[in-house]
Formats: C-alpha cells, structure tokens, sequence
C-alpha cells in the first residue's frame, strides 16, 4: 500500500502560507517544499549572473547547471544554503517575473513533480493545486486582504533590519498580485476542489488546526 500523500497550499504573497505549511509539515512529519523560493533562487543566480530575462539561451544554461534542494527547513543552490539571500524585496520582484518564464517553471516543476512522487510533501506556492500537483489529496487556498499581507510583510522586513516602509510593501504586493493572476503561464487562482481559508482574520494556529482536521 502507497502511503504518500501530497498537500498544496496556494494563494497570494503574504498570505502566510510558508510559516504555516512549514508548521503542518513538522506535526505530520513529512517534507516542506517552499516553491517560491525555489523562483526566488534562480532570480537570486540570474542576479548573480547578470543574466537577463530575453537572454534565452545564457537563461538554458544556467538552468541546465542548477541544482535546488530542501534539507533541514534550509534551500540549497548548488550545494549552498541561500536562505537569507534570496529573502529581499529585489529578489521578490525578479521571482515574480522569473516565474512567468516557461523555460524556468519547466524546470522547476519537473524537480517540485519528483519530489512529490518520491515522498509525502506539502508545497506552497501560487499554481500547486492547479498544475504542479493536480491530484494532490488536499488542496487548500490560503488569503488575506492586501492590507494585512503586506503589513505583515512589512513587520517581518523590518525585524530583518531592511529599510522600507508600508506603503511600498502594499505597492509591491499588489504588484505581485497583479503579475501572478495575469500571467498567461498558470495563473494564481483558486483550484476547484481547493479549500480556501481568509486568514485576515485568524490566528495563525487557528488557521494550521482547520488544515490538520481536514487531513486527519
């Protein structure tokens, strides 16, 4: 009997859906997989590179010569940890338009596929329940206001020492709201038999139990 079973979790930025798959993930004990970091990492190498969105065929290259992996709540790029690299609003911006790259969810999708094949994962992201895991066992849609997301973006930015301020946080979350539901490749949106929970309200326990009842 096949024990694995695959969680998504989608919705939009800041809507908390990495801090609480991560929580979901520990109680269950199965593997966290952040999609949007993943996006974010290879914005990080194509910084890192100087490699420009138009510049398909430096863009293969580097895709061909990039490893992504989760060991230990950590993401590895080629074999190193760029956890806190890859968390600035700069790389934000370059994730969100590397994601609307073919070449680059191609090859992200086909990693984020195996790893749902080899072993029980939860994965967030903005398309999982859509297209990366259609026939995932749960599928749940996670939102809030832009107001709340981005004045939570807005506190966790701050703790971290970066000068911004709420205005440009909200600016940069409608932005991306914007970009992920207009995209022509896999549009954010709610997947049918997605259940969707507005955590504007809640508490993020409030919000971790409500997905532990439906799986259990």
């Amino acid at each position: 009997m096949n024990n694995v079973f695959r969680v998504a979790i989608d919705g939009p930025g800041g809507a908390g859906k990495s801090t609480i798959a991560k929580t979901v993930a520990k109680r269950l004990n199965i593997d966290y997989i952040d999609t949007g970091a993943m996006y974010r990492a290879v914005g990080y190498k194509m910084k890192l590179c100087g490699i420009s969105e138009d510049d398909e065929e430096a863009l293969k290259k580097m895709l061909d010569d990039t490893d992504i992996d989760f060991r230990d709540g950590s993401i590895f790029l080629d074999g190193k940890t760029v956890n806190d690299e890859i968390r600035t609003s700069e790389i934000s911006q370059m994730a969100s338009r590397c994601s609307a790259l073919p070449m680059v969810r191609e090859k992200l999708v086909d990693i984020q596929r195996s790893m749902g094949e080899r072993k029980s994962v939860i994965m967030d992201g903005r398309d999982i329940g859509t297209n990366v895991m259609k026939d995932a066992e749960y599928k749940f849609f996670l939102t809030a206001t832009p107001q709340e997301r981005a004045s939570r973006r807005y506190r966790e930015l701050v703790q971290k020492g970066e000068e911004t301020s709420l205005e440009e946080v909200l600016e940069d979350i409608m932005q991306r709201d914007h970009n992920d539901m207009t995209r022509k490749l896999n549009p954010l949106r709610k997947a049918d038999d997605a259940v969707e929970i507005d955590s504007t309200e809640l508490f993020i326990e409030e919000v971790i139990e409500r997905i532990l009842k439906e799986i259990k």
